[in-house]
């Protein structure tokens, strides 16, 4: 009932992709040029695993779970949120950036001193913006070590 080229292509048994010469309801008069073209289609319409025809599956998650697509999109849409430290009249300077330096990742030595005498000065000083989860986090670490800190979102202010 189905044939085969030189690919190896199974043809449809439907006279519209396999007309006979001569057949008036071929697509083509005559040699048609676009044979291979259409026998190609026809076998990948035919075939179960894969084809032209097939849609993309949307990955499925269960019911309070998130995909990790969603999860990384979440991330970076949330809006940043500052970590600010506050000056206090009972730690040391050296105590202080030995805290920044341990509680924040990738905090140097100049950074911390920076950010330490900017809230000796000012009142307050912002040491990292990231995201809520992270700033919470390092809030935490910072008041744990005896530091008084506190969140603000960044997108208000200057």
């Amino acid at each position: 009932m189905e044939t085969a080229i030189c690919g190896r292509l199974p043809l449809s048994p439907n006279p519209v992709f396999n007309p006979k010469p001569g057949d008036k309801q071929s697509l083509c008069r005559g040699p048609c040029p676009n044979r291979g073209i259409l026998m190609a289609v026809s076998a990948a319409a035919l075939g179960k695993g894969g084809g032209v025809l097939d849609r993309p599956v949307k990955e499925r998650t269960t019911p309070g779970r998130e995909s990790e697509f969603d999860l990384r999109k979440r991330r970076k849409t949330a809006p940043p949120f500052r970590v600010i430290l506050h000056n206090d009249n009972y730690n040391k300077r050296e105590y202080v950036v030995q805290v920044l330096m341990k509680v924040i990742p990738g905090m140097t030595l100049d950074n911390a001193v920076n950010i330490m005498q900017e809230a000796h000065y000012n009142g307050l000083s912002v040491v990292i913006i990231c995201s809520q989860a992270d700033a919470e986090e390092h809030c935490m670490q910072l008041r744990g070590n005896g530091l008084l800190s506190s969140i603000e979102p960044a997108s208000g202010g200057c």
